[in-house]
């Protein structure tokens, strides 16, 4: 298919669920209102933005190539963008509905902290998982398949089968990138408790609430800026830009701009689809009296499926590039972290004690866990070259 006629179909189908799906969305009729956000997540999470974040990695690695910053960086600025516009959307949406509905702008405003922050644990989760089926590949030295059971989930091939290999200054990245989101993510934590508790006298509210303060959010703001910019020069060697680039590609030869260009078609058609699925999911909790926590938690999934693609593909399809995906993974959810704190700055960001808690904890377990595995794949390099 021409690729500008997969890109007309793809933003006339973003546009069909924001402007023709989504109002059904407000109608008083039980059967259309839950077809609509079916056929809206649905749509929107395995076609809308899947397809986006395949253009996105394929975009962002000849970009890498052109401009020597490191592949991570510009892929976590593709594949957070989904999960980041979700949170930024939900916070919009939550400041229109203040003067209006109160407690459903506290609603939105728990799906923006939940999308945001919640989508980190999937992201590393899945990296995790990743890595641990990578070092078991290497260790046996053999193929082993990514999901034990499970063809389709594709197989994982030993280090000493790969062509093009990653660079072992990358792993040392990965770890700094994976400290530091640590660091920042205790931080966000720390601060919540501490500055940004928040009474709320209404009615049908159980829960302590705490938000994430703009004085607070500037500052998260400016030190994951700070954290982007200090790694965004690549490691990767000339000799390996260079095998890579022998590998046929769509955007190989094309343009500069042209690329941009796709990348700005790519962004229009996620920010459509975004805010009809952050409607949708609002809904699913209004009408199966789900927490938002829980819609918010499940809205991440759906936003950081790019960055999961990503570093899955990179595993099981191998192109030297797995250090990159390691270090997009720990940059993507920085780049969530950022647009966490644009959302707070914007004054619209909450989340529950209890699940503040189980979210942040979970961040900082499944983070701790990648360390580990990265440190044991950089281990297998070093005794390598023994």
């Amino acid at each position: 298919m021409n690729k500008l006629v997969y890109f007309i179909i793809l933003l006339l189908t973003a546009v069909f669920l924001r402007f023709f799906l989504t109002p059904l969305l407000e109608i008083e009729n039980i059967l259309i209102q839950v077809s609509s956000l079916v056929l809206i997540i649905s749509i929107g999470a395995f076609f809308l933005l899947r397809s986006s974040a395949k253009i996105i990695e394929e975009t962002t690695e000849i970009l890498s190539e052109r401009t020597k910053l490191a592949g991570g960086l510009l892929q976590s600025l593709g594949t957070a963008f989904p999960d980041m516009i979700l949170g930024i959307v939900a916070a919009i949406v939550s400041l229109n509905l203040r003067s209006v509905d109160y407690l459903r702008a506290i609603n939105y405003a728990i799906i923006a902290a939940s999308t945001t922050f919640g989508s980190n644990i999937y992201n590393i989760a899945h990296a995790t998982w990743c890595m641990y089926r990578q070092n078991k590949a290497n260790k046996k030295d053999s193929s082993v398949l990514m999901f034990p059971g499970f063809v389709k989930g594709g197989a994982v091939t030993p280090f000493s089968k790969h062509i093009i290999k990653p660079q072992l200054a990358e792993f040392d990245t990965a770890t700094q990138v994976l400290i530091a989101l640590t660091l920042l993510t205790s931080f966000v934590a720390i601060c919540m408790v501490l500055f940004g508790r928040v009474n709320i006298v209404q009615q049908n509210f159980t829960e302590d609430l705490y938000q994430l303060i703009q004085p607070i959010g500037v500052i998260v703001f400016l030190l994951s800026g700070y954290i982007l910019f200090y790694f965004r020069k690549t490691h990767r060697k000339e000799s390996a830009i260079q095998d890579i680039a022998k590998a046929e590609h769509f955007y190989r030869n094309k343009s500069t701009v042209l690329i941009l260009f796709h990348l700005l078609l790519s962004g229009a058609i996620i920010l459509f689809t975004a805010e009809s699925m952050i409607h949708a999911i609002e809904a699913l909790s209004y009408l199966f009296h789900i927490p938002p926590v829980i819609t918010g938690v499940f809205a991440g999934l759906i936003g950081c499926l790019g960055e999961i693609l990503v570093i899955h593909n990179y595993t099981v399809n191998p192109k030297g590039r797995i250090g990159d995906a390691l270090i997009g993974v720990g940059m993507d959810n920085i780049v969530t972290t950022l647009g966490a704190a644009i959302v707070a700055m914007m004054g619209g960001i909450f989340l529950g004690g209890s699940s503040l808690i189980v979210i942040f904890v979970l961040i900082l377990g499944m983070n701790t866990f990648l360390i580990g595995q990265v440190s044991e794949m950089k281990n297998y390099f070093i005794l390598e070259k023994e």
